[in-house]
């Protein structure tokens, strides 16, 4: 983004620059790209763009709509060991999770356990962004690595496509590392589309923090304008944070670093009450893990299903997943971000769905005050998913994520009030409603739709 706006300002004042000179040149647009297309060649450009729109297209689809069932219910307390040998993952046992809404409690934790860190902070993220909260955490993880903690840095090269300045400088000047994942290089390309989207901080082997935030200035706060998001972290302590290590190792080494992995053995299970599987996943032939996780977390409700997301572009396999749970007559709340967003054309893509939702008698609903970017999702009160997935494609079959599943009916209790909270402040959408929104938005909507599962 900084070469193309740089670009851009060149070309700008080039521009003025000949206007003022008086010049009979002709005057090029300004743009980040200038294409100049003569004579015959601009059919071959139309047919090399749809050629390459409908590639992705293919590519992106379903290839097969999964329809999965579920034998144990969300409340048996069996469903955890149930699951995990179904997506072949351990159950870890004795877990403590704090919940932690928005920027003035996540960021406050987060930054209190890097001060206080005395051996190791492995820090995974794809937004690491310049301002005051990327000053923040600069300056505490050289703090830290002054005092000889062992600071690792994976960084996705184009979601912090804009660090702090001198960002690896400051950290490696006194003995921390940054990586940055999947640097644009010709050689790659192909795997460009590929980014990683985990969030997750471990310290000292003992706590991690994953959820939904990254680091940027639109997460300080508490959500108090449309300038500063509604997000949600979680604090973890408990044998589940040597898995999240674990995780955070898989794309360190991916990302080229070296030295070799510092796993704490955990004897027995832990002081807390939850039972908790750690999943992630990268892209893969077949069916991820990840997705493995939220069709049969689906499967397994008997009586609701609250999904919060701000990406909500179902694939075929989760619209099917969910329509069969309201036939079981499971009631589903699903809600996403509203106008206020980062990304109108997945809202586009989101809303698509909406009437259809609402046809099998889902409830759908927006948060109107900002940005809403929690990603969770509770079943029957007692089985939470959390982490750094979004419920979409992207997340679900091409981004590396983290995603961590609880039970726990004293999380699922904190979860729920949370959520409550939130329906409170949003629009609740109904099918005669939806039916009279204005005609241009449902053409948006079935053109971005049609990106849906590219997103």
């Amino acid at each position: 983004m900084i070469y193309g706006q740089v670009r851009l300002h060149l070309v700008k004042k080039g521009a003025e620059t000949r206007r003022r000179s008086h010049t009979r040149q002709p005057r090029q647009k300004a743009g980040r790209f200038n294409v100049n297309i003569k004579g015959r060649k601009w059919p071959v450009v139309v047919i090399v763009c749809v050629t390459v729109f409908a590639a992705l297209l293919f590519i992106a689809q379903d290839p097969r709509t999964l329809h999965v069932r579920s034998r144990v219910a969300a409340t048996d307390p069996d469903f955890p060991d149930y699951i995990a040998a179904l997506i072949d993952v351990p159950v870890t046992h004795g877990d403590a999770f704090d919940v932690l809404r928005n920027g003035d409690e996540f960021y406050a934790s987060m930054l209190a356990a890097v001060k206080e860190a005395r051996k190791r902070i492995l820090f995974e993220t794809y937004n690491y962004n310049k301002g005051e909260a990327g000053e923040l955490f600069t300056n505490a993880l050289a703090e830290a690595a002054k005092r000889g903690v062992d600071v690792r840095l994976v960084l996705d090269a184009f979601g912090a496509s804009s660090p702090p300045p001198n960002l690896d400088a400051r950290i490696e000047s006194v003995g921390g590392k940054v990586l940055w994942f999947n640097q644009v290089r010709l050689r790659s390309i192909e795997s460009q589309n590929t980014r990683t989207h985990r969030k997750l901080l471990v310290v000292d082997g003992e706590i991690a923090f994953t959820g939904g935030a990254g680091v940027a200035d639109h997460w300080l706060g508490h959500a108090q304008d449309p300038d500063h998001w509604r997000d949600t972290q979680f604090k973890i302590t408990g044998p589940a944070v040597r898995l999240l290590e674990a995780c955070f190792y898989e794309n360190w080494l991916e990302a080229g670093g070296e030295g070799a992995p510092d796993l704490q053995h955990r004897a027995g299970d832990g002081p807390g009450n939850s039972s908790t599987l750690v999943v992630w996943s990268n892209p893969v032939g077949g069916v991820s893990n990840v997705k493995q996780l939220y069709l049969y977390s689906i499967a397994s409700a008997r009586h609701t299903i609250d999904i919060q997301s701000p990406y909500f572009v179902p694939d075929a396999s989760a619209l099917a997943a969910l329509y069969e749970a309201r036939a079981r007559g499971v009631r589903v709340r699903i809600l996403s971000d509203g106008d206020v967003t980062d990304a109108k054309s997945v809202k586009h893509a989101t809303r698509h769905t909406y009437q259809r939702l609402l046809d099998a008698g889902m409830e759908v609903y927006e948060y109107q005050p900002t940005m809403m970017h929690a990603k969770i999702m509770t079943v029957d009160g007692v089985w939470s998913v959390v982490g750094s997935g979004n419920f979409d494609n992207r997340s679900l079959e091409l981004n590396d994520e983290i995603t961590v599943a609880v039970f726990d009916p004293d999380l699922g209790r904190r979860v729920k009030t949370h959520f409550e909270a939130d329906l409170a402040k949003s629009k609740h959408w109904l099918s005669e409603d939806w039916k009279k929104r204005p005609w241009h938005w449902k053409v948006r909507e079935f053109l971005w739709g049609i990106l849906g599962e590219v997103f």
